[in-house]
């Protein structure tokens, strides 16, 4: 990806242009791929407001030639608005409205500035945790939770959130304003039995949220797979049960924040997916009105959509998977998917989707430090999706226990996997890294992640020289 697809991001490796650029990415809108050549989206019709493929799409395949793909047919465009949003030229896109919270740093609480004493952060910092602040008191004015015991809250929250739950108020649900029309039991029925599949079977890494007032209503989070560039994200889908359901499968929304991160999940939230009838893909399973349903859709999307290759997804390049040239080029897509799905977790952690606040706080607290490891270890030039070697809480690097489970501080530590090195990557790569990797550890700080050793490295390489 060339340095100037984030001109934001651009500058020296310093502490202060670092904080610099971190001020700067963050008025600044994020960067998205531009869209494919239409001849590669045609795939994904829209036409039809269940978003069905039309009858003449099923000789698309026959017709598709493409030459050796460049990785660079994604672009990057800049936005000068100020959100994360940005909309696709394919068809009219919404913004889903969320509720972010940001405070100035003369309101912001002294325990949660005290976090970043010392370092070279921007002034301010966006709390996204709506409990983060207490009943207004009898004069009137609005008393913070200290650190602990927001730390105990997110906690508390996060370990007993629930796979599945029903709930009452979807407001800000992507078809909440599109009323599903006359239904019949059979109808009723047949979602009954879809969640009690969801309620019963759903993978760990995969959360839901149906409304009972609502029933054509369901939202749901899909954790990114480990191994993939998708790893340890959070990436949020809405769907609707139409008033044909189950004789034609749900229409779904993906919570893209402007960002084309896989060529299935457009910036406009369109997600395409032969289950889902909005793919027409020859050999690929389609709807089964009797044998389909929506814990099928979600396990499909998290294994045949965020995998470890996305590349391929593109209809015509599987063919060059056994290439050289291919795999470069799949390999520069991962550089660029992870770095917006980097994105993706600044964005879910500012503006977190209604009933899943909890999720977002929790699971960020829980693998922030994971996250922070990874961005590490690729900048220092290992591919994207390579297992990061585990670390003593110093940062020593820490070798396979012995047969007794006990192993000495003393020895040798074995040296970090040579075979995962990127070879031939864009030097922007680690510029961008360097600045998301600032917003990440400021944003996790804040949820309570363990970020010390990475803020003590920053306290290191920030300290003044003795005299």
């Amino acid at each position: 990806m060339d340095a100037a697809g984030y001109p934001h991001m651009q500058g020296g490796a310093s502490s202060s242009s670092a904080a610099a650029a971190v001020a700067s990415c963050r008025a600044a809108d994020a960067a998205v791929w531009d869209p494919v050549p239409q001849q590669k989206r045609q795939r994904c019709e829209g036409s039809s407001s269940n978003n069905q493929v039309a009858s003449t799409s099923s000789n698309e395949n026959d017709s598709f030639q493409v030459s050796e793909p460049d990785p660079m047919d994604f672009d990057y465009a800049e936005n000068e608005e100020e959100d994360y949003y940005i909309y696709g030229d394919e068809e009219e896109c919404y913004d889903d409205e969320g509720t972010g919270y940001e405070f100035d740093e003369t309101d912001f609480n002294q325990q949660l500035a005290d976090k970043f004493d010392g370092l070279d952060l921007p002034p301010g910092v966006e709390a996204t945790v709506p409990w983060l602040q207490t009943q207004p008191t009898a004069d009137g004015l609005g008393t913070f939770k200290t650190m602990a015991e927001i730390d105990a809250e997110i906690a508390k929250r996060y370990e007993f959130f629930k796979q599945f739950d029903t709930v009452e108020d979807f407001s800000d649900h992507h078809y909440a304003n599109e009323p599903v029309g006359k239904t019949g039991k059979e109808w009723t029925k047949r979602i009954q039995h879809d969640w009690k599949l969801l309620e019963k079977d759903l993978p760990a890494s995969i959360y839901v949220r149906v409304s009972e007032n609502r029933m054509d209503l369901l939202r749901a989070v899909i954790i990114g797979p480990p191994g993939t560039p998708y790893h340890d994200g959070l990436f949020f889908f809405d769907a609707q049960f139409t008033s044909t359901y189950p004789a034609t499968p749900p229409v779904v929304h993906y919570h893209s924040g402007g960002l084309r991160l896989n060529p299935n999940l457009y910036e406009c939230g369109k997600v395409c997916l032969s289950l889902l009838g909005t793919w027409a893909g020859s050999g690929c399973e389609k709807w089964n009105s009797a044998h389909s349903n929506m814990l099928q859709v979600l396990i499909s999307i998290q294994a045949l959509v965020l995998n470890e290759k996305p590349y391929f997804n593109e209809p015509g390049y599987e063919n060059y998977a056994n290439t050289d040239s291919g795999q470069k080029s799949a390999m520069e897509y991962n550089d660029n998917t992870f770095q917006l799905s980097c994105r993706t977790m600044l964005y879910s952690l500012r503006r977190s989707p209604k009933h899943f606040e909890a999720i977002v706080a929790g699971h960020f607290r829980e693998r922030g430090r994971a996250i922070l490891s990874a961005c590490k270890y690729y900048m220092e030039g290992h591919k994207v999706g390579s297992v990061v070697p585990d670390e003593d809480e110093d940062g020593t690097q820490q070798g396979d226990a012995d047969v007794g489970g006990s192993s000495s501080s003393s020895e040798a530590k074995p040296p970090r996997n040579k075979t995962d090195l990127c070879t031939g990557r864009d030097a922007s790569f680690k510029t961008n890294m360097e600045v998301l990797f600032e917003e990440l550890l400021m944003e996790f700080n804040v949820k309570g992640a363990d970020t010390k050793k990475f803020c003590d490295e920053k306290l290191r390489k920030n300290k003044p020289p003795a005299a």
